[in-house]
Parts: structure tokens; C-alpha cells; sequence
């Protein structure tokens, strides 16, 4: 039995699986807009920023035009839309933002623009200015707040209301996500065309490599998941859980990586996302006991029936990027508790542990039953390790396994079932 002496493994038997909204608050919100502010994106007024009531429309269009560096493009005056309710002030940035389709109107002449904004225009509105479309597919409108949840872009689940605080706080995430299918942000775009001071977004933390427990969590979350194993045909049927435990994406299609032990001798599994969205595992594209690695690719048609277009996915880095005393940050689903975030250092970059046919780093973030197969960070947001296992008789004594495995592996190819392999490792041990 694989480390039977020295490790604990972390799957276990016990789904809680809790997933509360998020609620924002207000010292947070005046924050991002202090920001915004320094940068020059977002204006104050003798009542401060009012961030209780809701923007409007032609507010908010006004916003998402200076965000994307198209305020002097918008005032040259070149672009005409069909709207006739628009007020002059607002004329030229909704016309603008309707000509790229960013924005749409409410019929075919009028825009509404003194109507309240709603959490899934405003996202919609972002989602496009990042280079999702919903006319491909990307996204639904009438869901772009929990899709941006889906993808990272977001940290609130869902809004009873959307405030001009909210808002704030979702143009400032905005500015550092990368664009769809690269690295881009909106932010390199306005440091390179001098809209914004690059002294400025070093001053405010905005380009900084490192980031804190806070960020890797709000940015790094989305990405990581919980997962319910049923060991047969039955036990899926009766929703019977077998085990649960953790794991996270590694591309925006749908591969993803956990521990090995994590699937072992299950037949099904499911994974819940931070947003409550629930994916069936579809293969097993790579796994070796040894190593204690599996890489899973997960279906893009959710339990509900509903096509995602992507994933929130996590940079991977190899083992010689690892020195001792680094940093760590680990996201799993401890006793069920879904993403939960612990920090500590490198003890061990490479540490030899029977069991493992690998060496594995040894480190001080905290890691608990179900923690099986989540995300090692650096500080940095980068995966360096598969939280796998714990020494029983040591204090802060976790072990992950490397990405190298992962980053070698070739995972064109079309896998097999969990049943498949459940199968396959059967035979393998009757054999023996």
C-alpha cells in the first residue's frame, strides 16, 4: 500500500462542500476606486464616489471606454450609433462602444442611458473589452457575472444589487486579467499608449511579479476545485460519495491535475468549481502511482446542461524553480472546506519520501484530509506542486509532488475512463 509508513493521504470520505456569496465591503471598494483614481480612470465629486448607488448605463459606458484606451479614439467624433436618448455629454463614448460592439441598446433606438447598470451588462461589458465574445459562444449575457466568477475575472459569486463600488472593484481586477488567449492586459495597453502613469501602477502594486496570500487566493481560486470520486455504478447512482478531495486546471479546455491516490480505484467522478458549477470527469489522460499524479480532462457541458467556453487555468513551473525557504501558498478542499488558502515556506525543495517515486517538496502550508491533488503556489501564482500528503508524527511537515512530471507528459492523447483505469490497475495487482 503506497505510503504506508511515513504519509497520510489526503482523500477522504467526508463532502461538506461549502460555496457562500461573496459580499463586498465598502473599505475595499473605496480602495480600488482611490486606485482607479490615481491612475487617472475614475473621477471623484464633492460626495466622494458614491459608491452605494448604482451607476447608469451611459456611466458606465463612459467607464469601460477609458479602461480600454478609447476615450481620445471616442472624442474624435468619427462614430455614430442609432440612439436617440443618449445625452450630449455621453454621445461620443457610446457611440464609440457601440461601433467596436461593446455595448448594444435596449431597441433599435434607444440606449437607456439614465437606467441602472446591472451586474451582467457591466460584465458583459468587460467580457467583450477582454476579448470574449458572446456572439461565439464565449458567454451568456444574462450570466456574465457568474462567468466572469468562472473564469477568475470576478471574486462575488453573485450581486443582490450592483453598485458603483462593485463596479469599482470589477474595473480594477479587470485591468491586470489577461486578455482572452494571451497575456495581455488592459493595463500593459494604457502604460504603453501613456494613458496611465507606469510609476504610478508600480507605486499602487499593479505590475508587481510577487503577490500576497490575498491575491494569489482572489485570483488563483477560480481555478482550483472540488471533486467527488464514486467507486461504482451503484454509489453514483445513489450519490453515494466515495471519497472527495481536491484539484485544479492547468488550460482553459478542461485538463486538470490531481493526485493519483485522489482517483484511485473510482469508476466516476464530479468537480465542483468555486461559482457551485458542477463538471463530470470525462478521462484520464496521465497518471503514475508512483509519482502520485493524475491528469484528468474535465467535460465542458456541466451537470445543469450548460457548454462552458473556458476554464480559469493556473501557470505551472518545474521543480529547479524551487529553493528552500521560498515562500508557498496551498488552495484545496480541506475536510470538504472548498478552497481554502494556507501559507508557508520551503522546507525541502527536494525531499526523497518512500512511497513516492519521486522526490517531492517538503514545505509549511498547511494541508489536511481532502487537500489531496490541490495547487502549491510560489508567490508568484505559479503552480509549483500537487499537495499530496503529510508526515504523521512531524509539526508542518507537507509534502507535494513537482509539476515535472505534468510539464513532460504528453496529454494529446485520448485517454481512458476512471473505470478504464480502475480496471486496468486491478488487473495489474491480481497479476502481482
Amino acid at each position: 500500500m503506497k505510503k504506508r509508513i511515513a504519509a497520510v493521504l489526503c482523500a477522504l470520505v467526508l463532502a461538506v462542500n461549502l460555496i457562500p456569496a461573496a459580499a463586498a465591503l465598502t473599505g475595499e471598494q473605496t480602495l480600488a476606486a482611490d486606485k482607479l483614481n490615481t491612475l487617472g480612470l475614475v473621477n471623484g465629486s464633492g460626495s466622494g464616489y458614491d459608491l452605494n448607488r448604482s451607476a447608469t448605463r451611459a456611466e458606465a459606458v463612459s467607464l469601460i471606454v477609458r479602461l480600454a484606451g478609447g476615450e481620445q479614439s471616442a472624442a474624435s467624433g468619427s462614430y455614430h450609433a442609432p440612439f436617440t436618448d443618449v445625452p450630449a455629454w455621453a454621445q461620443a463614448n457610446v457611440s464609440y462602444a457601440y461601433a467596436c460592439g461593446w455595448v448594444a441598446g435596449t431597441s433599435e433606438t434607444t440606449f437607456s442611458p439614465n437606467r441602472a447598470v446591472s451586474a451582467d451588462e457591466f460584465f458583459t461589458f468587460l467580457l467583450r473589452i477582454l476579448g470574449y465574445q458572446d456572439s461565439n459562444g464565449d458567454f451568456v449575457p444574462g450570466d456574465a457575472a457568474l462567468f466572469a466568477r468562472h473564469i477568475g475575472l470576478s471574486t462575488v459569486t453573485s450581486y443582490s444589487t450592483f453598485t458603483r463600488g462593485d463596479l469599482f472593484e470589477a474595473m480594477l481586477s479587470a485591468l491586470t486579467f489577461p486578455k482572452k488567449g494571451g497575456t495581455e492586459t488592459l493595463l500593459d495597453g494604457l502604460i504603453v499608449n501613456g494613458l496611465v502613469s507606469q510609476a504610478a501602477a508600480n507605486a499602487l502594486g499593479l505590475t508587481s511579479e510577487s503577490l500576497t496570500a490575498r491575491q494569489i487566493s482572489d485570483r488563483c481560486s477560480a481555478a482550483v476545485f472540488f471533486m467527488e470520486c464514486y467507486a461504482t455504478d451503484y454509489y453514483r447512482d445513489t450519490n453515494k460519495v466515495s471519497s472527495t478531495s481536491s484539484g485544479f486546471f492547468i488550460t482553459a479546455d478542461g485538463i486538470a491535475v490531481t493526485n493519483y491516490h485522489s482517483i484511485d480505484g473510482m469508476a466516476y467522478a464530479n468537480i465542483t468549481l468555486i461559482t457551485g458549477e458542477k463538471y463530470p470527469v470525462e478521462k484520464v489522460l496521465y497518471y503514475d502511482a508512483g509519482e502520485d499524479i493524475a491528469v484528468l480532462r474535465i467535460s465542458t457541458l456541466s451537470a445543469a446542461g450548460e457548454r462552458t467556453s473556458a476554464f480559469s487555468f493556473l501557470p505551472m513551473v518545474s521543480s529547479d524553480t524551487v529553493r528552500n525557504g521560498d515562500i508557498t501558498y496551498a488552495i484545496g478542499s480541506p475536510l470538504g472546506l472548498q478552497n481554502s488558502v494556507t501559507s508557508g515556506v520551503v522546507s525541502s525543495s527536494s525531499r526523497t519520501i518512500e512511497g513516492f517515486s519521486i522526490p517531492v517538496i517538503q514545505n509549511t502550508a498547511s494541508i489536511s484530509t481532502g487537500s489531496s491533488g490541490g495547487a502549491l503556489f510560489n508567490e508568484y501564482g505559479q503552480v509549483i506542486g500537487i499537495t499530496s500528503a503529510y508526515l504523521i508524527y512531524g509539526n508542518n511537515m507537507y509534502l507535494a509532488v513537482p509539476m515535472d512530471p505534468v510539464l513532460k507528459a504528453d496529454l494529446s492523447v485520448p485517454g481512458k475512463t476512471l473505470e478504464q483505469v480502475k480496471n486496468i490497475e486491478k488487473t495489474k495487482s491480481d497479476a502481482a
